[in-house]
């Protein structure tokens, strides 16, 4: 059975991790690297079905509890959102409607979870297994404290996800065999968009730009766009002709749109006003007003900056 049929475009990083179990040499820790939607995340469940099916008559179960997300030697870490003392992933934080001014991240909390999910011995398999998704996502103190599990896992396996080793510690990445993740090419980007159920993606120049060869992005870029009303988006792709128009625009996007919308919308205006007007400094705006929206400034402010900078230009 090939448990990586459904990764597609990355045959090194597949080529890698099955030489890997066929010669028993697995390492500790390994390092994901690339582009996020080309692969990493499912690549990691498909590994995951690997080695907890070595040597396994009934891998039907485990691939089934896998699935479901109930294997007892399987923790999947995603950064977290915190709301009135509880911490949630960005999919449970969308489903239970809690507005999102900051991006999520990966806490102390939940590291210390990892530590304690690595003190037991494995229950059902050979080894423990931790996937801890955006490791970039990890405040200093919680990459410092991965760093003492690091040195000691046990009889586990940790990988990390992240862009790239720069945007993690270099001890953490000293410590990861690395893997990487290459972006797909425009025959690979079809194919899994069609085989996902998305091929209508196909027909949006501007959204497969964005995505960068990576059809996760391009499908998250894709269901961002049907969210926002089509009037604010047609509004935005032309710069304001006027300081109370630019004003008015960045007070709608305010409303109407969360920190993850906003940090889409940078990227989509980016690509249209490239390809429409082809003027650099406008691109340069849009990057700063990324920066601050990251660094949590006022939204609106942030808005109202930018469009009046291209009035002002």
């Amino acid at each position: 059975m090939d448990f990586f049929a459904p990764v597609i475009g990355q045959t090194q990083a597949v080529e890698l991790l099955k030489q890997a179990v066929a010669k028993d040499r697995i390492a500790p820790a390994y390092l994901f690297v690339g582009s996020s939607g080309v692969g990493r995340s499912l690549t990691a469940r498909c590994f995951s079905q690997l080695l907890f099916t070595q040597n396994h008559q009934n891998t039907a179960v485990i691939k089934s509890k896998l699935e479901k997300g109930n294997h007892p030697d399987l923790l999947w870490v995603q950064p977290s959102y915190q709301h009135q003392g509880k911490l949630f992933s960005a999919s449970e934080a969308a489903e239970k409607g809690l507005k999102r001014k900051a991006p999520p991240i990966t806490r102390l909390e939940q590291i210390r979870e990892i530590t304690q999910f690595l003190s037991r011995p494995p229950l059902e398999a050979s080894r423990n297994l931790v996937v801890l998704e955006q490791a970039e996502t990890m405040a200093e103190s919680a990459a410092n404290a991965l760093l003492k599990t690091l040195e000691e896992p046990g009889k586990a396996t940790i990988i990390l996800i992240a862009p790239t080793p720069d945007s993690l510690l270099t001890t953490l990445v000293s410590r990861c065999q690395k893997i990487p993740f290459y972006c797909l090419d425009s025959a690979s980007m079809s194919q899994v968009l069609t085989l996902s159920g998305h091929s209508e993606i196909l027909n949006h120049p501007t959204v497969l730009n964005i995505a960068a060869g990576s059809p996760g992005k391009a499908i998250e870029a894709y269901e961002q766009m049907q969210n926002i009303p089509p009037e604010l988006l047609h509004s935005c792709t032309k710069p304001p002709l006027s300081y109370r128009s630019a004003l008015e625009l960045a007070k709608q996007i305010d409303k109407i749109l969360d920190n993850e919308a906003q940090l889409w919308l940078v990227d989509y205006l980016q690509q249209v006003y490239w390809q429409n007007l082809r003027q650099p400094n406008m691109i340069q705006q849009l990057e700063k007003s990324r920066k601050a929206l990251l660094c949590y400034a006022q939204p609106r402010l942030v808005w109202e900056c930018m469009f009046l900078s291209l009035v002002s230009s």
